[in-house]
């Protein structure tokens, strides 16, 4: 299963807010630090205000930041309603039956698992959850170029809630 670019991006919006509590963010400063295309984060800030995710406040001065507390967003949730297709494969659409495996095939009740499973996984874990251990995977790369990346720290966190 592969994550979308409006997924992927949608999560280091809200990281980038959840590491920023005291202050607006903007779409240029998380454009900048995540070397993203501010038109595609408008289309994400969006979604993200719509899905009550984050708070946005217009004009000079205005910005963003998180609705809840880190500890309060689900990434599976915010995964669920980022991601507008979780299709994993072309017969999970009632449009494309078109499999000559179909209805017969016992691979579509192993991959229905495999999205369970993986869902499931994501449900386990919070923004908070992710900010310190899991976030050096999202931007590893760009924090290494400016020297400021810290490596996680050892053991996860884990949500049971």
């Amino acid at each position: 299963m592969r994550l979308t670019k409006f997924t992927d991006y949608s999560l280091r919006v809200v990281i980038y807010l959840a590491r920023h509590p005291d202050s607006l963010a903007t779409i240029a400063d998380i454009a900048r630090e995540y070397d993203i295309p501010s038109t595609h984060l408008m289309k994400v800030v969006h979604r993200l205000a719509q899905c009550g995710y984050i708070l946005t406040v217009r004009g000079k001065g205005g910005g963003m930041r998180l609705a809840r507390t880190p500890d309060l967003i689900n990434v599976g949730d915010l995964v669920r309603d980022t991601e507008d297709n979780m299709d994993i494969a072309e017969c999970f659409s009632p449009d494309h039956q078109s499999c000559p495996m179909l209805p017969a095939c016992a691979l579509k009740s192993v991959l229905v698992e495999a999205r369970k499973s993986f869902l499931a996984t994501l449900d386990f874990y919070r923004l908070s959850d992710i900010m310190g251990g899991a976030t050096p995977s999202l931007v590893a790369p760009l924090h290494q170029a400016h020297g400021t990346f810290a490596p996680p720290s050892p053991g996860k966190k884990k949500r049971t809630s």
